[in-house]
């Protein structure tokens, strides 16, 4: 028996659209929308004006992140501070460039909490919170990167006013939480991965001063290049992330996972590789505040050019759509190691490392021992 089609918003009947609720509403907001497969920089993106938000912003719809979560770039002038907003749901702010206020409450007659931050902080709002932007800087406009799970909340409910509408009063969670919700962030021990791979600990919080100087690091065992990062929580919401920090002059193992794991560069140079399997590879260039989405299950490297170690942070998607590599049971169908890889990935990174000086620091021994792993020394498991 055929299903019968969906009827929406007195449009004609469609089985399956290839377009979603969030897209039809994006689209007349009328600012401009920033797609393919990376921006190399986010702070120098085209805006337009955004009437409602009383600001410049851009919306950024790479692929890979389509229908999973919302990216946008706004922008705060020299001085001045946006006017008050609230969404429905949790919303991650990783600035750009620039130096703020933030000020967070319920509802009028509550008391507000206001935070500093600068270029490379990372915090939440939470959902139905009124929030104001400011820009402490005189000289120069503050730029901001939202990311929030907008898309899947608007195909559930087909009705933008729900999470726009400033009636609605939530749980007061500043309160709630035990001690100041922007304090800073605390490790929590935890098991992330099969034992095989991960990391041992993540941070629990809802403000991270700078992400380019974070250093509560662990090893990240298993994804190659003798690696290390921080996995992160926000309080009271299912929104998680992690930066990884890797070596100069040296890459990651390939591999791959689900769809919206939205990836902005706090510090390096390098590049990364992304293809489907069998497929066409997408050669992406990277820098500060560059920014990509692999595709639902892409295979994708990382590599590193710099003399200094790079950073990738990583926004998650909800954990439905995660796919994540690191729990499956034959591993080898979603990461490969060294010795697995096509010897033109090698040639490609020692030619580009070479054409600014500088040689592979990856060991010989990687290329031959499957499974080898980096001496962690007093880090070890």
């Amino acid at each position: 028996m055929a299903e019968a089609p969906v009827k929406t918003e007195g449009t004609e009947p469609v089985y399956r659209r290839k377009d979603f609720t969030y897209d039809r509403w994006m689209e007349p907001v009328g600012i401009p929308i920033h797609r393919g497969y990376y921006v190399e920089d986010l702070r120098t993106v085209e805006l337009g004006r955004w009437e409602e938000r009383g600001c410049n912003a851009a919306f950024v719809q790479l692929e890979g992140m389509k229908g999973v979560c919302e990216a946008r770039v706004s922008e705060i002038p020299p001085g001045e501070s946006l006017p008050p907003t609230k969404i429905g749901i949790d919303e991650v702010i990783y600035v750009l460039d620039g130096r703020g206020l933030t000020t967070v409450w319920r509802k009028d007659g509550d008391a507000k909490k206001t935070f500093e931050w600068q270029t490379r902080s990372m915090f939440m709002v939470p959902h139905h919170y009124w929030h104001q932007l400011s820009n402490t800087q005189g000289d120069r406009p503050v730029k901001l990167l939202h990311c929030n799970y907008l898309p899947p909340a608007m195909s559930a409910v087909q009705d933008p006013g729900v999470f726009f509408d400033t009636t609605y009063e939530p749980a007061d969670l500043l309160d709630a939480v035990k001690g100041e919700f922007y304090a800073e962030a605390k490790a929590v021990q935890a098991d992330i991965g099969n034992g095989k791979t991960g990391v041992q600990a993540f941070w629990y919080g809802n403000f991270f001063p700078d992400m380019a100087a974070w250093d509560q690091l662990v090893p990240f065992w298993g994804r190659g290049a003798g690696g290390h990062a921080v996995f992160v929580q926000f309080p009271g919401s299912e929104w998680t992330a992690h930066m990884s920090v890797f070596p100069a002059q040296t890459y990651k193992k390939g591999h791959r996972h689900g769809p919206g794991f939205f990836i902005v560069i706090p510090s390096g140079e390098g590049y990364s590789v992304l293809w489907p399997e069998g497929g066409e590879k997408i050669i992406v260039p990277w820098h500060e505040a560059s920014a990509f989405v692999p595709p639902n299950r892409w295979f994708h490297q990382h590599f590193n050019l710099g003399e200094k170690p790079a950073r990738y942070l990583a926004m998650h998607p909800l954990g439905q759509f995660t796919g994540s590599s690191e729990t499956v049971e034959d591993r080898e169908r979603d990461q490969f190691d060294y010795n697995q890889e096509d010897p033109s990935v090698r040639q490609r990174f020692e030619e580009e490392l070479g054409k600014r000086g500088l040689k592979s620091v990856i060991p010989e021994e990687a290329y031959t021992v499957k499974g080898y792993e980096w001496d962690y020394g007093a880090e070890k498991k």
